[in-house]
């Protein structure tokens, strides 16, 4: 096969994958401002002749979308935040500390990726329901403070960093926490957005948790108040409903978009040294 054949049977490859993955999102977007009998037309209408941007409206005004939007906002920064520090100041005491059994206790980290979430939520549950945290911020936050993926990563790229410039630091006089602050942190920004990234989209689209332990419209985020809505609308509006979706998916794919190239980088740092 030549060369140009080649090529030619790559792009072929790239475009039947990126319609696989941006065509349900297409759909979506464009389901959005369609009418029932539009969704329900075959053969397909793959973009409506008329725009009805009031399925919006009726979305936002049939469930407390405002209210499920601050929620979503408190749960995913903070809840972010907290598995972003946990993760670094694990990874460094991984990479940067001596005390015992450090291998076996990485090891540990290691096996909590392999736990199923679902695992825990009965546990989990049980210790927030005797702690009273039930439709409470630190109830949906609290259980999920640590992630052993975004320690892993981290750890496995600190490991790449290069010896001599903490060596000079801590000739200096330097401390950890300036360690940290002034040498890891800098050298580790591609790795850090990566984390950071993958943690906020997993913080954002959590559905489980938040319908566990929240009861009430006033404490519920955006992916629970979703299938509210979906209850409310049935098959009755399908445009509305999509549109609900619209306002979930949005926000992290801006996010994304955004930060992509950051992520990539991340990605493709520091793959595998252990």
């Amino acid at each position: 096969m030549s060369a140009r054949l080649r090529s030619l049977a790559l792009h072929a490859v790239l475009v039947v994958v990126g319609v696989i993955a941006v065509g349900p999102l297409y759909w979506l977007f464009t389901s959005s401002l369609k009418t029932n009998s539009d969704i329900y037309t075959f053969p397909l209408v793959w973009w409506p002749s008329t725009l009805h941007w009031e399925n919006f409206a009726e979305a936002w005004h049939a469930a407390p979308f405002g209210r499920f939007y601050v929620n979503s906002i408190v749960v995913t920064v903070v809840g972010t935040v907290l598995k972003v520090a946990n993760a670094v100041l694990t990874a460094y005491a991984f990479v940067f500390l001596r005390f015992p059994f450090k291998r076996v206790l990485f090891m540990v980290v290691l096996g909590a990726m392999m736990v199923p979430g679902h695992v825990t939520l009965l546990p989990n549950y049980l210790t927030v329901s005797q702690l009273g945290w039930i439709n409470t911020y630190q109830g949906i936050i609290i259980p999920g403070a640590a992630s052993a993926f975004g320690t892993f990563l981290l750890r496995q790229h600190m490991l790449t960093l290069p010896g001599e410039v903490f060596d000079a630091a801590r000739m200096d006089g330097a401390g950890h926490l300036r360690v940290l602050r002034s040498v890891v942190l800098p050298l580790s920004r591609p790795m850090l957005v990566t984390v950071t990234i993958v943690t906020l989209v997993a913080e954002w689209n959590d559905y489980i948790w938040p319908r566990i332990v929240t009861n009430t419209d006033t404490m519920r985020t955006l992916p629970v108040g979703l299938l509210m809505l979906k209850a409310q609308e049935g098959y009755v509006n399908w445009g509305a409903v999509m549109a609900a979706t619209t306002f979930v998916v949005l926000p992290v794919l801006v996010v994304f978009f955004l930060a992509q190239r950051y992520v990539v980088a991340g990605l493709t740092q520091g793959a595998v040294k252990g």
